[in-house]
């Protein structure tokens, strides 16, 4: 049904057609959102977000019996059983060495990928050379490989390498498999910067190793950031490649020897929450120290 329009004859002017003030009040960009149902929507959100890790921290302080209850038992445990945390350091898994290899391998891979793709995507972001757009195609096929897909490969190559040298395969393994996102993270954010502030650097007498890391690289912390967390969080995960190159059972990271509470006659869930519970830690504390940047890395140039 058609809008019917009003007419208003002004004392001096033409004659204006105006649209009715309930239809004013109903549309335009100030129309403010519903903030009830925001909140409902967020409150949902979050609830299918925590409800898996409230269940991991329920389940690593109840006993193996209470978790393996048919039908299992999904509120509060009868009496939390703090002591999983302290029985499951002295266990056959031994899961405190696995948590010490993830912490190396982690941190070892994130330090290599910044340390090797902070030059390359800058240089990639301040000049022009030939090959340069195959070059970028070619890093980001790299991308396209999965340890999965090479674990022959992968095992073949580092054959030899045994005891921790285990720790430094992997931790080559898992910089090369997540150089290319960095690269192309840290591309974007360098080419972001105006050229004029490096030539004005440079004026002033800075070398180009003097322009990159005391002006463009702390105007692109976002973009490092984003990079840290993205390599962190990948190689903390990572299963395929450790399960095939480090055959110590003592030097096994923590997603290798977590299955191992998984037996053939009984498992012990209690533990596997703890440990699980316990190996997230790290992370949130990363996240914690880097929320700030981070975000501003996500949403960089979203608004001008």
């Amino acid at each position: 049904m058609a809008v019917p329009l009003s007419t208003s004859t002004p004392a001096h002017g033409p004659l204006v057609l105006t649209e009715p003030r309930e239809r004013r009040k109903s549309v335009g960009p100030n129309r403010r959102p519903n903030p009830v149902g925001i909140a409902v929507g967020a409150v949902l959100i979050v609830a299918v977000f925590v409800a898996p890790y409230l269940l991991m921290l329920l389940g690593s302080l109840k006993t193996q019996p209470e978790i393996t209850r048919v039908p299992p038992p999904f509120g509060l445990p009868s009496g939390p059983h703090f002591n999983n945390y302290v029985d499951v350091w002295s266990s056959q898994v031994r899961p405190f060495n696995g948590l010490l290899a993830t912490v190396v391998i982690s941190f070892g891979a994130t330090a290599l990928v910044l340390l090797v793709a902070t030059p390359a995507a800058y240089y990639l972001a301040r000049f022009r050379f030939p090959g340069r757009v195959a070059f970028l195609f070619l890093v980001l096929i790299t991308q396209m490989l999965q340890p999965t897909v090479l674990a022959i490969g992968l095992f073949k190559e580092f054959l030899s390498w045994t005891g921790h040298q285990s720790w430094v395969a992997l931790i080559l393994v898992n910089a090369a498999f997540n150089l290319a996102f960095a690269i192309w993270i840290m591309q974007a954010f360098f080419a972001s910067v105006p050229k004029e502030v490096d030539e004005a650097a440079v004026v002033d007498g800075a070398g180009r190793m003097q322009v990159m890391f005391k002006i463009s690289l702390p105007l692109v912390w976002p973009g490092v950031v984003t990079a840290v967390v993205f390599v962190f969080v990948n190689s903390w995960n990572e299963y395929a490649a450790a399960s095939v190159l480090v055959q110590d059972n003592n030097l096994q990271p923590l997603t290798v020897s977590l299955p191992k509470f998984f037996g053939f006659y009984t498992s012990d869930w209690q533990y596997v929450f703890t440990v699980a519970t316990v190996a997230i830690v790290p992370v949130v504390v990363l996240f914690g120290f880097i929320e700030k940047r981070l975000i501003g890395g996500l949403t960089a140039g979203a608004v001008k």
